[in-house]
């Protein structure tokens, strides 16, 4: 589908309404932008009650349909989150503006001045699940690169996501930008998300927020480039060098100080050499943590009764609760081995004291982001000092790890000459 085709769809023609008000948002200056993001905040929090009583009906929903506390919790708004989401919107306005920045540039020997600068992406759709706050995340961090924005969360924040888009739409619209370059992506069924993801030429990228069923069906079935945001089978390696105390607090820091996250360690891989000092510890500080092992012989044996028996179904599984697959390594370069052969590519650390130990696993492993005697918790936009995140990208092209405002902006070369022909 391009720009030049029909758009009688509802999707298709709230696309195309998204380009022109990209193409409208691309060379406004930042105060204009920023501008935005301030009413935005602003009007988040004189329509609280508003947005509250719409999540109200979402939350009835999916209790109605069975929905896990957990999950409902997640959906929930309250004054206080509303509130907080608005704070979000405002340290937004304070990171560092990528567009227009000079990447590199030089005078070529022809006398030819030649500029490299970042320039926003477009249309960005966000395709993601049952998180209001995204909603909201990810218009303000569009808006804040200079690009339009179409939001399709899930069908059990339907009434949540209307009520934020309207209140974004206004605001936007009051501080002079083009209302449409935040809109919701019409209608609940999945025809819709269909139709986003094969809306080539209007929509210049998708990012998919949410688990790895949501995630592979936008990589397979969409035709618009996407930015794979991968699960997060993440592994910590305790190396023969380790420092025992230092192992244990990074391992149980990495799989329990938060489960249900892309960078929370799904997997521990323990050197041979030092497995008999490590394991019985290990066993107690994830058994104190609320953890259940799935572990090789090793570790049945070091804690009988303690220890399921891991299967290749353990060593593939990003679990986001209190699991973790476990086993015992010969050296580093099976763990590499171990970890190529069954990680998602998003975070795996070392723990040692060797030099050398630490450089060869950081030159082997393939992955966003390698820690060294540092908690595999670490891989965030914020904790990186991003300021915030649109998402964690797994794959190679663009983009690889937290992606922060940078990633949301390509580049294009600006050639400037006094006559100049070839």
């Amino acid at each position: 589908m391009t720009s030049s085709a029909s758009h009688s769809s509802p999707v298709l023609a709230t696309a195309a309404r998204a380009r022109e008000a990209a193409a409208l948002l691309a060379p406004l200056p930042r105060t204009d932008r920023d501008g935005a993001l301030l009413a935005i905040a602003d009007a988040l929090v004189a329509r609280t009650d508003e947005i509250v009583a719409a999540n109200a009906e979402d939350t009835a929903g999916a209790r109605a349909a069975g929905t896990p506390e957990s999950l409902v919790d997640r959906l929930t708004l309250t004054p206080e989150r509303v509130a907080a989401i608005a704070d979000d919107v405002r340290h937004v306005v304070t990171l560092p503006d990528p567009v227009g920045e000079v990447v590199r540039g030089s005078t070529l020997p022809n006398g030819l001045d030649l500029r490299q600068i970042r320039v926003p992406l477009g249309v960005v759709g966000i395709i993601y699940e049952a998180r209001p706050n995204v909603t909201v995340d990810a218009a303000a961090l569009c808006l804040k690169s200079g690009n339009a924005v179409l939001l399709r969360g899930s069908s059990s924040a339907y009434a949540s996501n209307t009520a934020l888009v309207a209140v974004l739409r206004d605001a936007v619209a009051a501080a002079g930008l083009p209302a449409d370059a935040v809109q919701l992506v019409p209608g609940e069924s999945r025809d819709s998300v269909r139709e986003l993801m094969r809306a080539r030429g209007l929509v210049d990228v998708l990012i998919p927020r949410g688990g790895a069923s949501l995630i592979r069906t936008v990589v397979e079935e969409s035709t618009v480039p996407v930015i794979e945001t991968g699960t997060g089978n993440c592994h910590v390696y305790v190396d023969e060098a380790a420092d025992i105390d230092m192992a244990l607090s990074i391992l149980v820091n990495s799989k329990a100080q938060r489960t249900g996250v892309c960078n929370a360690a799904e997997t521990v891989l323990v050197h041979a050499g030092i497995a008999d000092a490590f394991l019985p510890r290990a066993l107690e500080a994830l058994t104190q943590a609320g953890v259940i092992v799935h572990g090789d012989a090793a570790w049945q044996q070091a804690g009988p009764g303690l220890v399921a028996p891991a299967t290749d179904e353990d060593w593939a599984t990003e679990y986001l609760s209190y699991d973790i697959a476990a086993a015992v390594v010969p050296d580093l370069d099976a763990a590499v081995a171990h970890i190529r052969r069954w990680t998602s590519g998003h975070t795996e650390a070392i723990v040692t004291t060797s030099t050398a130990a630490a450089r060869r696993f950081t030159q082997l492993v393939d992955s966003t982001t390698v820690a060294v005697n540092a908690s595999t918790r670490f891989t965030d936009g914020g904790q990186f000092g991003f300021g915030a995140e649109i998402g964690i990208s797994t794959q190679k092209l663009h983009a690889r790890g937290p992606m922060g405002l940078p990633e949301l902006t390509s580049t294009k070369y600006v050639v400037t000459g006094d006559g100049h022909i070839r």
